[in-house]
């Protein structure tokens, strides 16, 4: 073994290739044809794409599941405070000892083939997830779909959420060009299932040319909502089944949760035994970290929140608006250099008494001073402060705040990770 610990692995991982980001199959199918030899797995396969509501979609999946009685795996990205937490069996993280046995061994059969720092986890999580026998997995992709790692392997269900912008300097500057990317997890005569109403056209010609079952919102299925504790999904000429909300945040979950009552009950023509009370259980006790996660700190609440795009920023709009605050709300915001901070600014400019803008390290972060020039350029705000670390700008906003006022934090996962870091509700408090 090359390396006796997982933190030595993952500086190792990354520095190994030449870049971050390299999409396309080839490299990592050699090294999986040397490991395996065949890209279609042992167990069942759920591949979930789209630009906001992966996440979501993963955690609801994957919680039905197991409250079907399945032993699940789960494959997500990033993580916020343990990269264990990316490779997961029936909600639990794999250990340092499962994670770096399986480093090991895809090491041992890359020889001189290079792989990212995501090549390594993707592959990582198809070896336990083999190991450990489970019977199904859900996998999300990390970008776009088409040249992603996690399309190395052929999918049984394949769902695409909503297509918005982001990650255009690799996937293209318009919905069209990023569904092309995205549609390329869909396998040919596999069904796809797609959680908008009027996808781009691209997704729908490309699942044509594969022979792929389509199941679209508003045309195989139907939802709406009912009262505040409940909603309707209806398969299309089928009665209609009332179901809870699930348990998280924000009535556009709806929308993310109808999708995967949709994959369940394909699932189920595939062999698999879902009752209607595993999908009520599953959406009752589904739970995810860092999406509008409201935590009280001396009568004031943090809200943490991974929202990095305009889609996302659209969202986090509408439930602040939703949401009962008395007070003032300030926002502690830090984001990365390729994402688009404008769009996200103005659409929140309204909802926010004072910014905290702070800076995030890597090549990739973008400082604060960048952040605020960016803000002013399209905003023009001037209620504004600047600070070097998330850390910092958090005790600048929590010394304004007040009784009743709220703190968002939020631009990306390094900015919840920061102040989850901080905060002693989670448990894995500077590990």
């Amino acid at each position: 073994m090359r390396f006796s610990t997982l933190p030595q692995w993952l500086a190792w991982q990354e520095k190994l290739h030449f870049t971050e980001i390299d999409p396309g199959l080839d490299r990592i199918a050699l090294v999986w044809q040397n490991m395996q030899g065949q890209t279609k797995l042992p167990f069942k396969l759920v591949t979930i794409a789209g630009t906001n509501g992966k996440g979501s979609s993963v955690a609801m999946t994957s919680s039905i599941l197991m409250a079907a009685g399945y032993k699940t795996g789960t494959y997500t990205s990033p993580h916020l405070l343990a990269y264990n937490e990316r490779i997961a069996i029936n909600g639990q993280p794999c250990s340092d000892q499962q994670i770096c046995d399986a480093f090991a061994r895809i090491d041992e059969a890359r020889g001189d083939i290079s792989l990212t720092y995501f090549e390594f986890a993707t592959l990582a999580a198809a070896e336990i997830f083999r190991l450990e026998k489970v019977d199904i997995a859900v996998l999300e992709v990390g970008m776009g779909g088409r040249l992603d790692a996690v399309n190395l392997f052929d999918t049984d269900i394949a769902l695409i959420t909503p297509i918005g912008l982001d990650h255009t300097a690799w996937l293209g500057d318009t919905r069209e060009k990023i569904a092309y990317e995205k549609a390329g997890i869909i396998r040919p005569m596999t069904p796809v299932v797609c959680s908008e109403t009027v996808p781009p056209s691209s997704l729908l010609e490309h699942a044509r040319k594969q022979n792929a079952p389509l199941y679209k919102a508003g045309e195989a299925y139907q939802y709406s909502q009912l009262n505040e504790d409940s909603w309707s999904w209806q398969a299309t000429g089928n009665e209609a089944r009332v179901l809870p909300y699930p348990a998280l945040v924000g009535d556009y979950q709806i929308q993310n949760a109808a999708a995967v009552v949709q994959v369940c009950e394909l699932l189920k023509e595939q062999g698999l035994t879902i009752t209607d009370t595993a999908i009520l259980n599953g959406l009752k006790h589904v739970n995810l970290a860092g999406r509008f996660q409201e935590i009280k700190r001396d009568n004031v609440t943090l809200i943490l929140d991974v929202t990095h795009n305009q889609q996302g920023a659209e969202n986090l709009h509408k439930l602040l608006s939703q949401r009962n605050c008395k007070g003032k709300t300030y926002a502690v915001l830090a984001m990365l250099k390729d994402k688009d901070c404008q769009s996200v600014i103005q659409i929140l400019q309204k909802d926010i008494t004072h910014w905290f803008f702070a800076g995030l390290d890597g090549d990739r972060g973008m400082d604060a001073e960048s952040l605020a020039a960016k803000a002013i350029s399209s905003s023009e705000l001037d209620n504004y402060n600047c600070y070097t670390t998330v850390n910092d700008a958090y005790q600048h906003a929590l010394q304004k705040a007040e009784t009743d006022d709220r703190i968002l934090i939020f631009g990306s996962f390094h900015t919840v990770e920061a102040i989850m870091r901080i905060l002693p509700e989670f448990h894995l408090k500077n590990k």
